[in-house]
């Protein structure tokens, strides 16, 4: 008996680190990253200690939460930036990466804030917006993107997506397509396109609860 005893401590712990992501998602992608931990302990079935052994802080469960989303992000601005058409490129980044943070509201506080201490989110960031910056440059030079395009606007993009509210998970990703084939038609150069204002430097407020 006493053989078969580590194998099942690890069954249970692989058990119980799988609960706790799955509530960490649900609830991120419902109530934004304020969540207390308590209230993801409770949704995910186990103690309070028993999430903290697996995730001394928010920061590690939200970076180990959010990992399929930084991979998800990392495919689309790769496939994007391996087209050789720039503007067809960067036009699948917007509707890509739209619809992929409309499905997590979580994720895209996450992104757009760049969550205190979240490592691999931030780098993920900024290698996101290294990329994007390259490829806008590219679409500019064949002059299917406005010229007055700047990097922040894709920040403005994704702060605008994550105001979209639906009466379904569904209806909401329609409504965040819809977004986005807006701002690719404003994004694209024609004749007559009036300026855009001066862009104002973004900022976006950490977390506004500390957790208990």
């Amino acid at each position: 008996m006493t053989d078969h005893l580590p194998q099942a401590l690890r069954s249970d712990a692989r058990d119980n680190r799988a609960r706790v992501l799955d509530a960490a998602r649900a609830l991120f992608s419902s109530e934004g990253l304020d969540v207390p931990m308590r209230e993801i302990a409770r949704r995910a079935g186990v103690g309070p200690a028993t999430l903290y052994r697996r995730f001394p802080t928010k920061q590690a469960l939200v970076t180990e939460a959010f990992e399929d989303q930084l991979r998800a992000c990392r495919t689309v601005v790769d496939e994007a930036s391996a087209d050789p058409d720039a503007w067809r490129g960067f036009c699948q980044v917007i509707e890509r990466i739209c619809e992929l943070h409309a499905r997590d509201r979580g994720f895209t506080e996450a992104f757009v804030s760049a969550f205190p201490g979240a490592r691999d989110i931030a780098a993920e960031r900024a290698r996101t917006v290294r990329a994007v910056a390259e490829l806008a440059r590219r679409a500019q030079a064949t002059g299917r993107l406005r010229a007055d395009f700047v990097l922040d606007d894709l920040i403005l993009v994704l702060m605008a997506n994550r105001g979209i509210h639906a009466a379904s998970p569904a209806h909401q990703v329609m409504a965040s397509r819809r977004f986005a084939t807006l701002l690719i038609q404003a994004f694209a150069a024609g004749p007559g396109t009036a300026p855009l204002p001066p862009a104002a430097p973004l900022t976006t407020p950490a977390p506004r609860r500390a957790d208990p």
